[in-house]
């Protein structure tokens, strides 16, 4: 998925603290639903968000700040294995956990992180903007998982 954000002044300024963290930019060191990084994943999942929360007239800044914040933790999450649940119940404490290592959250943006896996676990979004952030996701998710058969089925029904 191509976005634009790079263009965008100031989606840029609510998340240029968050993007130039040392910690953040080692997202992209791990693989996250097979076929994408783990910060492209998550830059794209607090951009489309972030454009659809000013289309609703949501707060824009919480939802851009706690996506590119949702999945920050460095385990691959298809080998490590927790005796405390599983990795969908595991991680959005872990993220949230460093998340508040680097910046300063809002109770939304809180709620976010935490609530972002809704529907794989039983945690209630306490936030119209926590909710969108975990449909982003779960759309997300499977849109880049299956991206290299969409490329395929576009280069078959769309050949000159």
């Amino acid at each position: 998925m191509v976005l634009d954000w790079e263009k965008d002044k100031v989606y840029k300024d609510i998340v240029k603290d968050l993007l130039s963290h040392p910690q953040v930019q080692e997202m992209a060191n791990y693989t996250q639903h097979h076929h994408s990084d783990r910060l492209t994943h998550c830059i794209t999942v607090s951009y489309v968000s972030y454009k659809l929360a000013l289309r609703f007239g949501l707060n824009a800044t919480a939802v851009a700040r706690a996506g590119v914040l949702h999945d920050l933790f460095f385990y691959d999450w298809r080998e490590t294995k927790f005796e405390l649940g599983s990795h969908a119940f595991i991680h959005p404490r872990v993220a949230l956990r460093n998340a508040e290592k680097i910046t300063h959250l809002s109770p939304m943006e809180k709620d976010i992180i935490l609530k972002h896996m809704w529907g794989a676990t039983s945690e209630l979004p306490h936030y119209r903007e926590s909710l969108l952030v975990d449909l982003v996701d779960d759309y997300l998710a499977v849109a880049e998982f299956f991206s290299p058969a969409s490329a395929r089925m576009k280069r078959l029904f769309h050949t000159n």
